[in-house]
Formats: structure tokens, sequence, C-alpha cells
């Protein structure tokens, strides 16, 4: 099979290269996957560079990255009772494992290869591993949120664009932040009130624009900067779901405040969820997604032998989509 592959950290241009493999052979319980996209996430380029706190080397002698994926069931090992050419999409390809989806095929435990809801492209497929299930978790983690106001941080971006839709097809009062170019793609995504998180009065006009009532549930993309507002804005018993603190990641947390309302804070790790919960964001998904209620952009797609340049895409942010690997080119 061909392959992306790396074995020491550094810039995408000189450390990642074309490379044949063998095509692995499904274990007891495994799917062998014929991947057609590969989905390029910011956590597979710190992978790759070596930002990750604390990791001077990478884990594994040699790395294929990126745990997204979509394809086709091109095998399947004993036990698995699983149709070859069936359309699936790949979770944590590359999650604590050394061969993720840069390549035409991988084996990976059948749960790991979910059956791509009919009419759904596997373009689309390729995003929702990471962005979708993170999307989904987060929105609808706590439950129902039919009624609710939801004040999304960072909406624009790639998981909060899936989650102002997910919130609004869901039946919550969705209020987003954004700015620039952001906040008509926040309103092009169902967000009923668009506040540019640039300007100095964010916390009165997210309480304007909810009546001058604070709100129950905040998806947070940046929780070390938005620790103070978030704690200004969220209501008694309310959550403030945090995926993301990239720009501080050791902020101070404003306690007074939030003991007061009981709040909880709720950091999620879409990688380790547990199944039943990851059950849970994959049926709403899919759901979503039947319904004609979720649109997963896609920037750029680039060829396998390209792959540096998807990373650096990444690397440069300020997209308006996801960005793609097609591995049969």
């Amino acid at each position: 099979m061909h392959a992306i592959t790396y074995s020491r950290f550094g810039a995408a241009a000189d450390v990642l290269a074309l490379t044949e493999l063998p095509t692995p052979s499904p274990g007891s319980g495994e799917v062998l996957v014929a991947l057609s996209h590969s989905g390029v996430n910011p956590s597979d380029i710190k992978a790759r560079s070596g930002a990750r706190p604390g990791v001077t080397q990478p884990p594994f002698d040699l790395i294929v990255p990126h745990s997204d994926g979509a394809g086709t069931i091109a095998a399947v090992g004993a036990g698995v009772d699983r149709p070859v050419g069936q359309p699936v999409w790949v979770w944590n390809g590359q999650w604590q494992r050394p061969f993720g989806t840069a390549a035409t095929h991988i084996c990976l435990p059948e749960a790991q290869a979910v059956p791509l809801p009919e009419g759904v492209s596997p373009r689309t497929g390729a995003t929702l591993g990471i962005p979708g299930l993170t999307a989904a978790h987060a929105v609808f983690g706590g439950g129902d949120v039919t009624g609710q106001t939801l004040l999304i941080q960072g909406g624009a971006g790639t998981v909060g664009y899936l989650a102002v839709q997910l919130a609004r097809w869901g039946g919550a009062h969705v209020i987003a932040t954004a700015r620039g170019a952001g906040i008509a793609r926040c309103a092009q995504a169902g967000a009923h009130h668009v506040v540019d998180f640039s300007g100095s009065d964010v916390v009165d006009q997210v309480l304007a624009a909810n009546g001058g009532q604070p709100v129950d549930r905040i998806i947070e993309v940046e929780y070390g900067l938005n620790a103070a507002t978030d704690a200004a804005l969220i209501a008694p018993n309310g959550t403030i779901c945090a995926y993301g603190a990239a720009l501080d990641m050791t902020p101070t947390l404003p306690f007074g405040p939030m003991l007061f309302k009981a709040v909880t804070l709720d950091i999620i790790l879409i990688y380790i969820l547990q199944p039943a919960e990851r059950a849970a964001a994959i049926d709403k998904l899919h759901a979503a997604l039947r319904a004609g209620a979720l649109h997963s952009p896609i920037a750029q797609t680039f060829g396998l032998r390209d792959c540096h340049r998807a990373h650096d895409a990444v690397a440069q942010g300020a997209r308006d989509g996801a960005i793609l690997l097609d591995t049969t080119t």
C-alpha cells in the first residue's frame, strides 16, 4: 500500500515521505478499509511537529499520521460480519497506534469503521471523526438541548461551525461568537445571533441576545482566554463544555463566580469517549446528516503525495472548512 510516513519530528516538507508498505491483513475482530480520503486535523500537525508538551520523540519508529478517514471495507477478520464494499468512516485511526489514515489502507477494530449513512459522501465521512464527534458530544453530551440557550465560542471554526448547525437542529436558541467573515459564516450555519468576539462588550452583547438572561450551556474552543467571560455568562447550574485552550493552557480559574452558580466545567477529549457516549454522538451525527441539517464544508483537498501541503494549510489556520487528502491520487 502507499502511505505517508514520518519517523522524526520536524517541518512537514522535511519529515513526511511517500512510502510503500505491505498492505496489512485484518486480525480477529478487525476490518481492512480501503481509504479514499483522510482528514487532517490540528492534532495531527502537533503530533508530527513535536509540539505536544513533554514529548521529545515520536512514540513509534514509523508513523502513518491522521486519525480521521473514509473508504470501503476491503476485507474482514475472524468474527466480523460486515460486507466487503461497505462504505465507512473511521475514528481514532492513529490514536495510540502507529498507522493512521494517510494511506491507501488501514486495519483497525471493526467498531472504528462506522457504516456511512446512505447518501453521505466519503468526503463528509472523513470529517466526522474528530470535528464531527467533538461537536456532537459538546452540544448533546449533557442531554436534550431543546429550548435551551447555547453559546458557541468560535462558531466559525471547523468544530464550532458543526456545533452551530447541530445545536440549531437540536432545538436550541443559538448564540455564536466570531469575527470578520466568520460572523456571516455563523449566521449561514443557523446561529440566531452572532457576536463579534474582538469587541470589548462581548458579555453585554451575549446577554442582550438572550433577553438579558445568562446562557444554559457554553461550547468553548479557547477556555484559557474566555474563562472569565464564560463565568459571567453561564446560568446557575449551567455547563461550560471546553474542548480547547490552545492559546492559554494554564488559565486562572474564576472559581468564586463559578462556585456560586454551581457551574459544571466539562473538559472533553474526543479520543477517549466512553463507548456509550461515542455511540450517542454517532447517532446524533447520523440523524442530523439524514435530516439534511448538517453540512461539513471542505476547504481544500490534496493528493497523498502533497500531504505536506495539507499539513501546512491546517497549520496556517483561518480555514472555511476541513482539509482532506484524496488517498487515491
